[in-house]
């Protein structure tokens, strides 16, 4: 009885310290604000914003939760499909920093056009296309956050900007129930130290192969399958073009006001609630 009394009161000590933490972060945030902070903060926080709402009109399409489209998916599939998200991500790293010096960054309308036109013919042939569409699909992501990332100053030939593209990957996904979740990507450090850009990839290919899961299961509904595909694909491109507008914004606005990751992800979140 004792011993667990005191791991009660060790816990509840714990729990304090971190709830003062945060308090502390937002103390901290509110003291360092300026005008501009505000101006960077509010605009990041509309993209958030605007990435959370792109999945809706998908799930309304399908017929279908979030939650619920993986067991759409025949086991096989299923069993893969980390393997398979792994090897379209590495394929997708390797074409999309070739072409750099080949085609120019692209709109985001463009690059979303694009996307969009390659879901309806995965979507067209049903899941066997939708599971060679991809690593193509997926290439042309990787190569739009490359571009957003060189829009807001940042070098996509460098190793750690390459790594930092990649952990955009990482959100939850369009179709993700909690649109809340993202804030846990966005406070995620990535450092090089000791691995490499593979070994990132590693880290983020099951956080995507769940959205891709989900990807995969509402392109390749009987029928509608063409319309279905093009609009995941539109989805999914507008929301990790917005989600690397997030991640970038916050990387740029961190290191023009030389302000910690967290203290801005906190302010972000307060912004996003006030919306």
């Amino acid at each position: 009885m004792r011993q667990s009394g005191k791991m009660c009161r060790v816990r509840c000590r714990v729990a304090l310290e971190i709830c003062t933490l945060h308090a502390d972060l937002r103390d901290m945030a509110t003291e360092l604000s300026t005008p501009d902070l505000d101006r960077d903060i509010s605009e990041i926080a509309k993209r958030y914003r605007k990435a959370s709402g792109v999945g809706i009109q998908v799930l309304n399409l399908v017929g279908g939760q979030a939650e619920n489209l993986m067991e759409r998916l025949p086991d096989p599939v299923k069993e893969r499909l980390e393997d398979a998200t792994t090897k379209a991500l590495n394929f997708a790293l390797n074409a999309a920093s070739r072409s750099r010096g080949v085609v120019p960054d692209q709109k985001s309308w463009l690059n979303t056009a694009a996307a969009t036109a390659m879901g309806a013919a995965g979507g067209a042939g049903g899941l066997p296309t939708a599971l060679a569409e991809l690593p193509v699909t997926t290439t042309v992501l990787l190569r739009a956050i490359q571009g957003i990332a060189a829009e807001y100053g940042f070098d996509p030939n460098q190793p750690e900007i390459q790594a930092e593209c990649i952990q955009v990957f990482a959100a939850a996904g369009p179709l993700a129930a909690d649109d809340g979740a993202d804030m846990g990507f966005l406070s995620a450090r990535v450092t090089l130290s000791g691995t490499t850009v593979h070994g990132i990839i590693a880290r983020v290919a099951p956080r995507l192969s769940a959205a891709l899961g989900q990807k995969l299961a509402a392109q390749t509904v009987p029928i509608i399958g063409a319309v279905a595909g093009a609009a995941t694909n539109y989805a999914y491109t507008s929301y990790y073009q917005e989600m690397a507008h997030v991640h970038f914004g916050l990387m740029r606005a961190g290191k023009a006001h030389k302000l910690p990751r967290d203290t801005l992800v906190l302010r972000l979140a307060d912004a996003v609630k006030s919306l």
